[in-house]
């Protein structure tokens, strides 16, 4: 059997909260060394008194197959980046051992392995020799990097004068093209336009699926991750607490706070969108504006969205429900009542009432809300999984028979806002 190519044990990393390390140029250590030859070869324990340790990784063990493509997951400050950072030998671990068997190429953050005086023509042979590649291999690859990156006009400037995501398009370009065995993407392409996220997803997925190549992916797009990964890796203070099947560690992640509880959509980090919109509360309501945790199917219910608003516009919301196979069983839109809704400056309550029962199965389902901007259709807010829906049995058909339920149903809807 093959040994796995990449293979962590026991890592870890450790920061000392207020140390500050003093830059030595090699003329200092030589001279230090001339001084007293002997104190190089003592060994010294370093000493932590008045320092808070801060370990950001610990006891971190895992092992990736070629061609796999693994998703990485987990808060802000969760260890995520400094995992990459080891793996990508910027920084090294504190303790443990880390085995990769085969050519690593990194895109960690815009520009990553860029000179900003060189040229993006210097740029793709300077991260090419990086990688190890022979000038012939870059040459043979050249045109379709750029071609990829869309950078044609721009080649022969300097990339100091490249916008982020100019700098991001040819360093995702220049990592995908020149066939590294494994290749690490952290956020970075959020920086992207959401066109250039959709052709690198696209791209990563070939050179898994058709090149066998393999991926580590970090990214707080749960769809995207879901979509790409068939295992994800989530992190939480510097440790793995779970491993697994993509499907379950995102309901995982998307379900807990360090407390056990469920994190509020208000305070979920793996939204996208412009910003200017943030869905901050979800419930359900009645016929008698009674909130509900369970809905049976004869019941009619209105669905109810609070957002703060920071810009007045124009818009509409759509929201979608989706059994555990990610198959859509109904779908919402403002726009089907042939009007956009007027967003106000601060809170807003937006409000979609049913005008008849939900025939759906009975079960769990996910609740998806994105709001998009009038004119342009941008997404100005987007959260998946914002809830769990949940569907008891009732009598639908008025006959004793629940309802089974259909694919992507739609029903007639009525559609308000206010303050």
């Amino acid at each position: 059997m093959d040994k796995p190519i990449i293979e962590v044990k026991n890592l870890g990393k450790r920061y000392l909260i207020g140390e500050r390390q003093p830059y030595l140029a090699l003329r200092d250590s030589m001279a230090e060394f001339l001084k007293k030859p002997l104190r190089l070869f003592q060994k010294h324990e370093p000493s932590h008194a008045g320092q808070n340790e801060f370990w950001a990784l610990k006891d971190v063990d895992f092992e990736v197959n070629k061609g796999d493509t693994v998703g990485i997951i987990g808060r802000n400050g969760a260890g995520k980046s400094t995992l990459l950072k080891i793996l990508s030998q910027i920084t090294p671990p504190t303790t443990g051992t880390i085995h990769l068997r085969g050519r690593m190429a990194s895109l960690l953050e815009v520009g990553t392995g860029f000179h900003p005086e060189l040229t993006g023509r210097e740029n793709i042979y300077l991260n090419g020799a990086l990688l190890g590649m022979k000038k012939w291999e870059i040459k043979q690859k050249f045109d379709q990097i750029i071609e990829f990156a869309d950078i044609s006009k721009f080649l022969d400037t300097p990339v100091k004068r490249y916008s982020s995501g100019m700098y991001v398009r040819l360093a995702f370009s220049v990592a995908a093209h020149l066939e590294p065995d494994i290749l690490v993407v952290d956020e970075v392409l959020a920086v992207g336009d959401s066109e250039f996220q959709k052709k690198c997803l696209g791209k990563i997925g070939e050179v898994t699926s058709k090149e066998g190549r393999t991926i580590l992916f970090v990214s707080h797009n749960m769809q995207a991750v879901q979509s790409l990964c068939k295992t994800c890796i989530l992190i939480d203070k510097g440790k793995i607490i779970a491993s697994g099947p993509s499907a379950k560690i995102i309901e995982k992640y998307l379900n807990t706070r360090a407390d056990g509880h469920k994190t509020p959509v208000g305070d979920r980090k793996d939204r996208r969108g412009k910003g200017t919109v943030k869905i901050t509360d979800f419930w359900l309501e009645d016929e008698n504006h009674e909130i509900l945790t369970s809905v049976a199917q004869d019941r009619q219910i209105t669905f109810c969205i609070k957002i703060n608003n920071f810009s007045e516009t124009k818009g509409n919301v759509a929201l979608g429900i989706y059994n555990s196979s990610n198959q859509c069983m109904l779908w919402l839109d403002s726009t089907s009542s042939a009007k956009y809704l007027s967003f106000k400056n601060g809170t807003n309550v937006i409000k979609c009432a049913l005008s008849k029962e939900l025939a759906l199965a009975a079960g769990s389902y996910a609740v998806n809300i994105a709001i998009f901007d009038e004119f342009r259709g941008e997404i100005l807010d987007y959260v998946a999984n914002v809830e769990d829906l949940n569907i008891t049995h009732g009598d639908f058909y008025h006959n004793g028979i629940p309802a089974g339920g259909s694919p992507a149903i739609f029903v007639k809807q009525d559609w308000e806002i206010s303050k």
